[in-house]
Formats: structure tokens, sequence, C-alpha cells
């Protein structure tokens, strides 16, 4: 048995929904292990596009258990809504998708907080998705949240939303000049969602000790990207969570033994949104030619990407954290039609040089890189499906990387659909 933890090595947006569901056919059960509806993760699948926020991405192989883990927070709407989506696409999801009854639960409450603490910071605002996740799992950690399994004792769940609801809108209404929100509405649209969701709502902490037990491989699947991480990322523009490798085990209720292997996704370029410093951007037509032919625009938001050249610093510190075993590179199409192709290797700030990622904001701001350029393949990558049938340039540059992240590169995607991958 051997289980792999899938992670995203940079700023999120990786790729990762892809690469999961060309493994999900070799594992028994997926498992998204933290975030919420601020994921996105996109497959397309015989020109068909589909959007996953919450849903595991091994949803549509059949057969294949699919988990929704205790370090998620969870929508219930969004979370129908994708059901009813899959539904429509003749994809079943009765009987092997699964819900954490200890997965927190995102209210509108959050959503509205969300956004009024998003407008407060003015220039300084994170580039949050406004889904209320921060807010959710600031509740989580200050003990305040409301569980699904609390959802299904009705005169508990009512006096304690009652009570939640009347401390935010003194927020609401005291601090931000918004209106209220009525509790009793809340309560009535929630009690619906719980009878709803009921049918996937279980134990997960039983059903991953059994398949454990019974040598189940498991395919964890992480959301974002290791430098959104909330604790080794580029704090305070990240996530609320634990998206390195390390958020799995506590995100499912699992030991860290049984994380057997850990994937790294990483864009042959790096892209992030939002704000946050980022030293290797690009801007002006070269970064707007990416963003277009990446098709980079957020999956949950739809908000443009900032795109910039890949970032060595920033992937080796995404390496050393997860201690990452493989990777997988994706879009190395979008730079088929650049000549010459950049690799940041170091940041520059007056004299000192970095090699390392720093912790310190103020100092990552303004730091410049130190690029290494490799000359571009200029070909059509997108049909090319064994690794020595690429172009002469594009082995270098990905060798190049190899050797600087001293880790192998396993797989290639070319292309967005699933059969768009070169195999090494």
């Amino acid at each position: 048995m051997t289980n792999t933890c899938v992670i995203g090595l940079q700023w999120g947006d990786e790729g990762k929904g892809k690469i999961i569901d060309i493994l999900a056919r070799d594992y028994d059960i997926i498992v998204r292990y933290q975030g919420g509806g601020n994921a996105g993760h996109t497959l397309v699948i015989n020109d068909e596009k589909y959007v996953f926020h919450l849903i595991p991405s091994g949803i549509l192989h059949p057969g294949k258990k699919c988990v929704i883990g205790n370090g998620i927070v969870l929508d219930p709407g969004l979370f129908l809504d994708e059901v009813a989506e899959l539904s429509k696409r003749n994809v079943n999801v009765n009987g092997n998708l699964f819900i954490s009854d200890r997965a927190h639960v995102v209210f509108p409450y959050h959503k509205k907080l969300d956004l009024l603490i998003e407008k407060q910071k003015g220039d300084l605002m994170i580039g949050t998705t406004g889904r209320g996740i921060g807010p959710c799992y600031t509740d989580k950690m200050a003990r305040n949240g409301i569980r699904i399994t609390e959802l299904y004792h009705k005169e508990h769940f009512k006096m304690k939303l009652e009570k939640t609801i009347e401390e935010k809108n003194r927020l609401f209404v005291n601090l931000y000049d918004a209106e209220p929100i009525s509790w009793k509405e809340v309560y009535e649209e929630y009690s619906a969602y719980a009878d709803k969701i009921s049918p996937f709502v279980c134990d997960t902490i039983e059903l991953m000790a059994k398949a454990i037990s019974d040598n189940k491989r498991i395919l964890f699947e992480g959301a974002q990207g290791t430098l959104l991480d909330v604790d080794f990322g580029t704090y305070p523009y990240t996530t609320s969570s634990n998206a390195a490798a390390c958020g799995a085990s506590s995100g499912v209720g699992i030991s860290p033994k049984q994380i057997h292997n850990v994937l790294g996704i990483m864009k042959a370029y790096i892209t992030r949104v939002g704000s946050g410093p980022f030293p290797t951007e690009v801007v002006g037509k070269l970064g707007d030619h990416i963003r277009e032919k990446g098709g980079e625009f957020g999956a949950t938001t739809g908000r443009p990407r900032r795109c910039g050249w890949f970032d060595v610093v920033a992937a080796q510190h995404s390496v050393k954290i997860n201690d990452v075993d493989t990777a997988v590179m994706t879009k190395l199409d979008v730079l088929d039609d650049q000549e010459t192709v950049k690799i940041c290797t170091g940041y520059k700030s007056g004299k000192k040089i970095y090699h390392s990622f720093p912790a310190d904001l103020d100092a990552l701001d303004v730091c410049e890189p130190i690029y290494e350029e490799v000359p571009g393949w200029m070909e059509d990558t997108s049909k090319v499906r064994n690794r020595d049938d690429l172009p002469k340039n594009a082995i270098n540059y990905i060798q190049t990387i190899e050797r600087h992240l001293r880790l192998k590169i396993e797989m290639i995607s070319v292309g967005p659909e699933r059969l768009q991958v070169v195999r090494t």
C-alpha cells in the first residue's frame, strides 16, 4: 500500500485537479483535507469542463470513494450545488461521497464578515475570495464554530446559532455600519441543508481507519499551495489553513506515518491571485500574454492571476517543507512561443543575496530576482506524449529546474485535457 499526498508548490492554481484526476484511477479513496469553497480545481475531459470547490477531483472515477475531511470548512449550499451539477452530467455520488461530521460549517455571517474585513483593509487587503473561509477558521480556532454534527441537534443548534448571530450583528452594526442578519432565516435555511446533506455525513475518522486497516490506497488532495500555507506562506497574504502536506494528518484524522509519498505540482511559470509579494512577476504585454494563453483567471472568482517567471527560491522552500519525493510540471505549452525563458535562482536586495525564501515580507517586497536565462523552444508541445519527443530546449528547461530543485519531474502537462500529459 502506498498513500500519496498531492500538494501545490507555488501560490495555488498549479493544476492539481487535473493531476489528481489522472492519478485517481490507481487509488481507492481520494480525500480533501483543508480549505473550502475558496478552492477551484478545474478538469477538462473530452472538451467538457468541470470545476470543483469542495468535492474531491476523483469523483469522476466510478467506484472511487471521495471524502471531505474534518479539516475542510463546508458551505452546504455550495456542496449541494456541486452535487446537483454532477447529477445533471450523470455522475453518481450516492454511496461514494462522504463528509466528516467534524467539519466546520460556513454560514452567511462568515461571508459577510469576510467582505467587510477585506473592504476595511483598503490597500492592505489580502485578496480573499469572499467565500467566508477565513472567518470560519477564525471561529473554529476561537472555539466559537459550529460543526456539521451540531446541525442535527435542533435545539442546541438553534440556541448556539442565535447567540452567535447576535454577537456577529453587534460587529456588523456597531463596527462596520452594516445591516444585521436574521438568525431565524439562517436557521431555517441551514436546517434544510442539514436534511439534504445527511446521506453524505458520517464519522470519517472510522471510515479512514478501516480503509487503512484494509490496506486501501489513499490519495490526499490539498487545495491552494504551500506558499499560501498559513504557517509557511507569505503571511498574512495566505489562506487560513495548512495547505502543505502537514495539513493532511490533522485534516483527515490519520497518522503522518500513513503518508508514504508527497507529490508536488508546479507550473512551468508561476502565478498568484490577490495581494502579496511576488518577486518574479511580469507586468505589461508579456504578463498579459501569458495570462491569456494560460487561461489564468480564477476558477472561484474569475479574477485575473498575476503571472511571472519560474521561481526556484520559492519552489525550493516548498520542496523542503513538504519533503517532496517527485514533481509534476503543468502548462509547459504556455511557454511554447517564448524565444527566451527565465528562471529565478536567487533574490537580491541591496548588497544582500537570498538563496532561501525570507519570512520578512518587507525584505521580500524589495527583492529583485536573479535570473538564469535559457533558450526557448518555439515549437508546439501540446501533442507530445513522450519526454524524448519534446523539443531539445524544452528538455533543457525541465532539466535545469530539476537540477536546481534536486527533484525528478515525473509528468508534464501540455494542455488542459486529461490525456495531454507527457510521461517521463
